[in-house]
């Protein structure tokens, strides 16, 4: 089989993680060309050259410093050269570099190739909103999925476990960005509709925006919920007693009943009680195991199961396959 070529787009910290994975995957994997070309934008850092550094010291001293990256990752700051005889092209640039990237090249794309959009934005179109995978797809003609997530870039790179969708309209690719991607910390759900992945991924930053306005102004956990679709899921992770007594409980190591009396004048906590009435009746249907989250939290409250573990049971987890 022909090696898969991949070349990256982008060198800013998410680019950078991005690369990190996909270097060390690539050398376990014998579907890939052992190296991956990651286009840099050149920049002088102390009197030398961003590429030059990133390939001599193999650290991208600007954007994700005291991370090591894969050997087999090379800069490049030519976007043509970076692009040449690419099969797979991952885009994980500002958006508003992408028309022009696209521009440039255009006509030097493979038959059959394809790509991927890291990026979370839209842009402005004619009739409307543009997504950016909309962009790269009339301007390359190549189809494209989109990789969207809760993540953030220096924890992906420091290996914290956490969860990202791509959406991609076949299979096949979706197959190939999964292995590309994929790593126990680093767990990818592929689902089949692309474009509400993107929406989502660009428009929870103006959520964000908002929830730092409030912040700003000294307002509640409340009032940050308050602008956003999931205010109550949120808010709760953030500012409620529920996270606050399950985070004594992991640094005390006092049980639910003793910090319920401790914190809470003796009231009972909603979640703890709420996993042991879901895991009652995931129990009699037989679909434990199909909610591995509930199902481990209600076992850490009761049935002594070491808080540790807490992570390790979501990603041996068939669902999070």
């Amino acid at each position: 089989i022909n090696e898969v070529k991949c070349c990256l787009f982008g060198s800013l910290p998410w680019g950078s993680a991005i690369a990190k994975i996909i270097g060390k995957n690539i050398q376990k994997s014998n579907r890939f060309d052992p190296v991956v070309k990651m286009w840099v934008f050149e920049e002088i850092i102390n009197g030398r050259k961003l590429t030059e550094i990133i390939n001599k010291e193999h650290e991208n001293v600007k954007y994700l410093p005291g991370h090591t990256l894969p050997k087999n990752v090379v800069a490049v700051a030519d976007v043509i050269e970076a692009s040449a005889g690419a099969d797979v092209f991952i885009f994980v640039i500002p958006h508003q570099f992408i028309t022009r990237i696209c521009d440039q090249i255009a006509g030097h794309i493979k038959p059959g190739a394809f790509g991927i959009s890291l990026i979370k934005g839209v842009d402005e179109g004619a009739e409307g909103l543009k997504l950016i995978s909309d962009i790269i797809r009339e301007k390359l003609k190549i189809e494209v999925s989109v990789l969207m997530g809760a993540n953030i870039a220096s924890e992906v790179a420091d290996e914290k476990f956490c969860e990202t969708t791509i959406g991609c309209k076949t299979e096949k690719h979706g197959q190939i960005f999964k292995e590309l991607m994929q790593t126990p910390n680093f767990r990818i759900t592929v689902v089949d509709d692309c474009d509400t992945v993107e929406i989502c991924g660009a428009l929870k930053n103006i959520v964000a925006v908002g929830a730092g306005f409030c912040d700003g102004l000294d307002f509640g956990d409340n009032t940050k919920a308050a602008s956003c679709g999931v205010a109550d899921l949120i808010t709760t992770c953030y500012g409620g007693r529920n996270r606050k007594v399950a985070e004594a409980f992991v640094r005390t190591g006092k049980s639910i009943e003793e910090l319920e009396k401790e914190m809470l004048n003796g009231q009972k906590l909603q979640g703890p009680q709420t996993s042991a009435e879901v895991y009652k009746m995931l129990k009699q249907k037989n679909m434990v195991d199909k909610f591995p989250l509930f199902s481990t939290v209600y076992q850490i409250c009761y049935e002594g199961r070491l808080v540790q573990e807490f992570i390790s049971c979501l990603q041996n987890h068939p669902q999070h396959m």
